[in-house]
């Protein structure tokens, strides 16, 4: 209600000073009726304006000031060789088509003038250091602030406004599980901030047509040219099947887990019995499973287990193994 009185007394202002005082000594009656159209096609700007996304309003403005100036360059310099009639046509028409032309590209490509996009445009190729998009899932799981201090990952690290905003609601709900994790994920992106070998940036750029986070992820990573930094399975095969290239922290810390081959000998706490008979499981330190045959018996113990077998599944690593009856649990 307050805008729309607002607007109302800025059409009546505006009509009213072109009456009273009416531009290029016209008639009064006519001065009005050219200050009320103008007063009119200002608050149809505005609504315009205010129902435009701000990366389209940035779009447009940068795109058509770069016209601008590119029509008035041009143009000056035909001025300055033809010098004559021509040349003045020649600089108004670039002063017109170039603005216009920028004005289009502003508003169907605003990401091209995304203070973002001109970061990465004059800096990533010099410096040689990659944009990495981080997603909910790898900021929630809190080991990339670990890789980060241990120096194994630097450069700028993109955190997307709809990435917090998800980040922001899983810490506000009503579940408590869920409202530590987001909390904790609140914490680590602090941290990473603190961390002197990487330049944590928030983005501002949103995809307001998409509705999913994950696909909304990707579209960014495609503008950027950047890396995904995640946890999440699914998100990590839809970006390869794209061209994406994906930094999977799961794969990494399979990667990373200790190679034991069959035959070897290693020490592992049975834990909790198997679902085959006189089956023992165990893990060890990294969370690998042991399963271990005829060892259902000592759960509760620390024993010697002989690798018969490894097995990578998609988790990671499962190993199996075999219990020697003559080898006595501590």
């Amino acid at each position: 209600m307050a805008i729309l009185i607002f607007r109302i007394l800025v059409i009546a202002v505006i009509t009213s000073a072109a009456y009273f005082l009416p531009p290029f000594g016209i008639p009064s009656i006519y001065g009005a009726a050219a200050g009320f159209v103008v007063s009119l096609l200002i608050v149809l700007l505005e609504v315009k304006i205010r129902m435009s996304h701000f990366r389209t309003i940035w779009g447009v403005t940068v795109g058509a000031f770069c016209g601008v100036f590119s029509g008035w360059l041009i143009g000056s310099i035909y001025q300055t060789i033809l010098k004559d009639q021509t040349a003045v046509f020649f600089k108004v028409f670039f002063l017109i088509i170039l603005p216009y032309i920028g004005f289009l590209i502003g508003m169907r490509k605003p990401e091209w003038f995304s203070p973002t996009h001109l970061f990465y445009f004059f800096k990533e190729k010099n410096l040689g250091k990659g944009f990495k998009i981080l997603d909910t899932s790898v900021i929630i799981d809190g080991r990339i602030a670990d890789i980060a201090d241990a120096y194994f990952i630097e450069g700028n690290l993109i955190v997307p406004h709809f990435v917090l905003k998800e980040l922001q609601l899983v810490a506000d709900s009503s579940d408590g599980v869920k409202r530590q994790r987001g909390r904790r994920g609140l914490d680590v992106l602090d941290r990473l901030q603190k961390s002197p070998q990487i330049n944590v940036t928030i983005s501002e750029e949103d995809f307001p047509e998409i509705k999913e986070v994950d696909s909304k992820l990707i579209e960014l990573a495609k503008q950027m040219d950047a890396k995904i930094i995640t946890n999440d399975f699914n998100l990590n095969k839809i970006a390869q099947l794209q061209g994406i290239q994906v930094l999977n922290i799961n794969e990494l810390a399979n990667a990373l887990k200790p190679v034991v081959l069959p035959g070897e000998k290693i020490k592992a706490f049975i834990l909790k019995e198997g679902k085959e008979k006189d089956q023992g499981v165990a893990y060890l330190d990294d969370g690998t499973m042991v399963v271990v045959d005829n060892s259902r018996k000592m759960v509760g113990h620390t024993i010697d287990v002989t690798v018969t077998s490894v097995l990578q599944t998609t988790v990671g690593k499962m190993i199996f193994g075999r219990y020697d009856n003559d080898t006595e649990g501590r």
